[in-house]
Parts: C-alpha cells; structure tokens; sequence
C-alpha cells in the first residue's frame, strides 16, 4: 500500500498535549478531536491539511499521557502518515491501536521539508521526497501490522478475525 501527500514539519518532543490539547478531551468523537488537532502548535493546520497528507516529526513524537485521543485527532484529520525520528513507545502503540500508520525514520525526519510532496509504500518501507528526489528506507510494517492498518485499527482487526 503506498499514501502519499504534503509533509507538515514539527520538531523534536511534540507531546500529546499539544496534538489534541486537554481542554477538547470533553469528547472521543474524532470530528470533533480533529478540529483541536495541532492548534496550540500549528493553529492553521486545520484549514490546511487535506486528506492523504503527511505528518513529518523529530524525536520523541508523541511523548507526554497515553491518552489514545491524540493519534485518533490526528487519523481523523486526514494523515495518513507520521513519519519520525522515534515515537514515544506508548504513542506508537496506540497508533497501531485505531490504525494511523507510522514510520521511524531518522534520515527522512530530518531531511524532509514543510510542504514536500511525499509518497511512502508501506510494503518496502520506501519513503521518497518527490520535491527533492531523495529516497529513505524505514522498516517495513510487518504483516500482522499491515493487517490491523488494512481494517481501520486493532478493533477491527480483532472483529474480523473473529468473524463478529
């Protein structure tokens, strides 16, 4: 399966709380967590990003509470990838959990720019800068991972097989 879009560039340490702040966790609603995605960070983000884009980010991306809320902001508001150098562990489980693909990648984290139009397949783990050429190798999900993507999220993943 290959996404591709405009990357959003964010920096080292994006914790939870400034993906979907307290404030908005009145609601599990993903309408209306995408609309606080980002804002204390990014406050256009919301009127900028379309579906299919790419969310592109330094170190520890996701750190801060476990709330589960912050990759469902992010999912619904139409990435379809977040690219990293690292993920907070807890993070990078939960996406896993509701489906919103992730990818560690050091070298493309760093050479990505705000605005490049990127394409990943996440059969090979090939990410490629359309905007400059330069092409990255992140690990590729494993098919179990791949699986829980392809039916939105562990608990659908779970329904299907178990044929609820």
């Amino acid at each position: 399966m290959k996404v591709s879009g405009k990357a959003f560039k964010y920096g080292d340490n994006i914790d939870t709380d400034v993906i979907i702040p307290a404030r908005y966790l009145t609601s599990a609603d993903p309408d209306h967590l995408k609309e606080h995605c980002m804002e204390d960070i990014d406050k256009s983000f919301k009127d900028r990003v379309r579906a299919g884009d790419i969310m592109v980010a330094g170190k520890n991306f996701g750190c801060g509470s476990s709330r589960e809320h912050a990759p469902v902001a992010i999912k619904a508001s139409g990435i379809s990838l977040v690219i990293a150098n690292d993920f907070a562990r807890i993070f990078y489980r939960n996406s896993i959990n509701v489906g919103l693909p992730i990818l560690e990648c050091p070298e493309a984290a760093a050479k990505i720019s705000e605005g490049d139009e990127i394409e990943a397949d996440f059969d090979t783990g090939v990410i490629t800068d359309k905007t400059t050429g330069e092409c990255f190798r992140a690990n590729a999900f494993p098919e179990f991972i791949k699986n829980i993507m392809a039916s939105g999220g562990l608990v659908g993943y779970t329904e299907s097989e178990l044929k609820v």
